[in-house]
Protein backbone atom coordinates (compact mmCIF):
# COMPACT_ATOMS: atom_id res chain seq x y z
CA UNK A 1 0.00 0.00 0.00
CA UNK A 2 3.20 2.44 1.09
CA UNK A 3 4.41 1.65 -2.40
CA UNK A 4 1.44 2.53 -4.32
CA UNK A 5 0.68 5.54 -2.16
CA UNK A 6 3.91 8.01 -1.52
CA UNK A 7 4.28 7.66 -6.07
CA UNK A 8 0.42 8.96 -6.08
CA UNK A 9 0.64 11.72 -3.30
CA UNK A 10 3.91 12.78 -5.10
CA UNK A 11 2.09 12.68 -8.44
CA UNK A 12 -0.46 14.61 -7.18
CA UNK A 13 1.96 17.53 -5.11
CA UNK A 14 3.84 17.68 -8.46
CA UNK A 15 1.19 18.28 -10.76
CA UNK A 16 0.32 21.26 -8.78
CA UNK A 17 3.87 23.08 -9.01
CA UNK A 18 4.37 25.60 -12.09
CA UNK A 19 0.33 25.47 -12.63
CA UNK A 20 -1.51 28.37 -13.32
CA UNK A 21 -2.07 30.34 -9.45
CA UNK A 22 -5.72 31.53 -9.15
CA UNK A 23 -4.94 35.28 -9.88
CA UNK A 24 -4.48 33.84 -13.69
CA UNK A 25 -7.21 31.66 -13.97
CA UNK A 26 -9.33 34.38 -12.51
CA UNK A 27 -8.28 36.94 -15.13
CA UNK A 28 -8.42 34.18 -18.22
CA UNK A 29 -11.89 33.64 -17.01
CA UNK A 30 -12.79 37.14 -16.93
CA UNK A 31 -11.56 37.46 -20.38
CA UNK A 32 -13.49 35.00 -21.92
CA UNK A 33 -16.78 36.35 -20.33
CA UNK A 34 -16.61 39.62 -21.71
CA UNK A 35 -15.39 41.66 -19.14
CA UNK A 36 -12.00 41.65 -19.66
CA UNK A 37 -8.63 41.89 -18.06
CA UNK A 38 -8.26 45.13 -15.43
CA UNK A 39 -5.77 47.63 -16.62
CA UNK A 40 -5.08 49.99 -14.00
CA UNK A 41 -2.45 51.72 -15.83
CA UNK A 42 -0.06 52.08 -18.64
CA UNK A 43 0.97 54.34 -21.23
CA UNK A 44 -0.90 55.79 -23.63
CA UNK A 45 -1.25 54.06 -26.91
CA UNK A 46 -0.53 55.59 -29.92
CA UNK A 47 -2.88 55.47 -33.10
CA UNK A 48 -6.68 54.58 -33.26
CA UNK A 49 -8.64 52.42 -30.66
CA UNK A 50 -10.41 50.50 -33.69
CA UNK A 51 -13.83 51.83 -32.19
CA UNK A 52 -16.72 52.94 -34.11
CA UNK A 53 -15.89 56.32 -35.40
CA UNK A 54 -18.51 58.18 -33.40
CA UNK A 55 -17.57 55.99 -30.29
CA UNK A 56 -18.25 58.49 -27.51
CA UNK A 57 -15.33 59.60 -26.00
CA UNK A 58 -15.37 59.95 -22.39
CA UNK A 59 -12.39 62.98 -20.41
CA UNK A 60 -9.88 61.50 -18.59
CA UNK A 61 -9.92 57.72 -20.21
CA UNK A 62 -6.11 56.45 -21.05
CA UNK A 63 -6.56 53.36 -23.82
CA UNK A 64 -2.88 51.59 -23.56
CA UNK A 65 -4.09 48.59 -25.98
CA UNK A 66 -6.04 47.50 -28.88
CA UNK A 67 -6.30 44.42 -30.60
CA UNK A 68 -8.65 42.35 -33.01
CA UNK A 69 -10.08 39.10 -32.38
CA UNK A 70 -11.62 38.09 -35.20
CA UNK A 71 -14.32 40.07 -35.62
CA UNK A 72 -14.29 41.44 -31.97
CA UNK A 73 -12.03 44.53 -31.23
CA UNK A 74 -11.12 44.87 -28.03
CA UNK A 75 -9.74 48.18 -26.43
CA UNK A 76 -8.26 48.42 -23.14
CA UNK A 77 -7.64 51.53 -20.65
CA UNK A 78 -8.54 53.18 -17.49
CA UNK A 79 -9.64 56.50 -16.06
CA UNK A 80 -8.63 58.83 -12.98
CA UNK A 81 -12.04 58.81 -12.00
CA UNK A 82 -14.06 56.16 -9.47
CA UNK A 83 -16.53 53.90 -11.13
CA UNK A 84 -19.73 55.68 -9.79
CA UNK A 85 -18.33 58.99 -12.32
CA UNK A 86 -17.20 56.74 -15.02
CA UNK A 87 -20.02 55.01 -15.53
CA UNK A 88 -22.40 58.04 -15.54
CA UNK A 89 -20.05 59.69 -17.84
CA UNK A 90 -20.08 56.40 -20.30
CA UNK A 91 -23.82 56.28 -20.02
CA UNK A 92 -24.63 60.19 -20.97
CA UNK A 93 -22.01 60.56 -23.70
CA UNK A 94 -23.29 57.00 -25.04
CA UNK A 95 -26.92 58.64 -25.12
CA UNK A 96 -25.70 61.76 -26.32
CA UNK A 97 -23.70 59.82 -29.29
CA UNK A 98 -27.35 57.96 -30.12
CA UNK A 99 -26.31 54.55 -28.83
CA UNK A 100 -29.11 52.77 -28.03
CA UNK A 101 -28.73 50.74 -24.54
CA UNK A 102 -29.19 46.78 -24.79
CA UNK A 103 -28.22 46.24 -20.71
CA UNK A 104 -26.51 47.99 -18.12
CA UNK A 105 -25.63 47.47 -14.35
CA UNK A 106 -23.78 49.06 -11.99
CA UNK A 107 -22.41 47.02 -8.63
CA UNK A 108 -19.92 48.15 -5.88
CA UNK A 109 -17.03 47.15 -8.35
CA UNK A 110 -17.80 46.62 -11.32
CA UNK A 111 -20.30 47.55 -13.96
CA UNK A 112 -21.26 47.09 -17.71
CA UNK A 113 -23.25 48.86 -20.35
CA UNK A 114 -24.47 47.21 -23.14
CA UNK A 115 -24.82 49.27 -26.72
CA UNK A 116 -26.03 48.74 -29.91
CA UNK A 117 -24.10 51.91 -32.22
CA UNK A 118 -25.66 53.61 -35.02
CA UNK A 119 -23.55 51.04 -37.73
CA UNK A 120 -25.45 48.37 -36.27
CA UNK A 121 -22.16 47.56 -34.26
CA UNK A 122 -22.71 45.75 -30.63
CA UNK A 123 -20.56 45.77 -27.55
CA UNK A 124 -19.88 46.40 -23.94
CA UNK A 125 -18.79 48.64 -21.92
CA UNK A 126 -17.06 47.01 -18.89
CA UNK A 127 -15.36 49.15 -15.68
CA UNK A 128 -13.37 47.57 -12.81
CA UNK A 129 -13.19 49.44 -9.77
CA UNK A 130 -9.05 49.71 -9.36
CA UNK A 131 -9.51 51.38 -6.17
CA UNK A 132 -11.59 54.44 -5.64
CA UNK A 133 -9.94 57.22 -7.94
CA UNK A 134 -9.56 54.76 -10.62
CA UNK A 135 -11.00 52.56 -12.65
CA UNK A 136 -10.41 49.65 -15.61
CA UNK A 137 -12.05 50.13 -18.80
CA UNK A 138 -12.60 47.27 -21.34
CA UNK A 139 -14.71 47.91 -24.08
CA UNK A 140 -15.50 45.44 -27.15
CA UNK A 141 -17.17 45.87 -30.57
CA UNK A 142 -18.50 43.33 -32.67
CA UNK A 143 -19.53 44.42 -36.41
CA UNK A 144 -23.30 44.04 -37.09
Amino acid sequence: MRKTLIPALLVCVLAGCGGKSEAEKEREAAAKSGRGTVTCEGSAMSGETGLPADFPSVDGVTFVSSAQNGPTRAAEGYAEKGLKDLYEAYQASMNDAGYENLFNEREEDDAEISYKAKDGSTGIVALRSCDEDKTSVHITNRPG
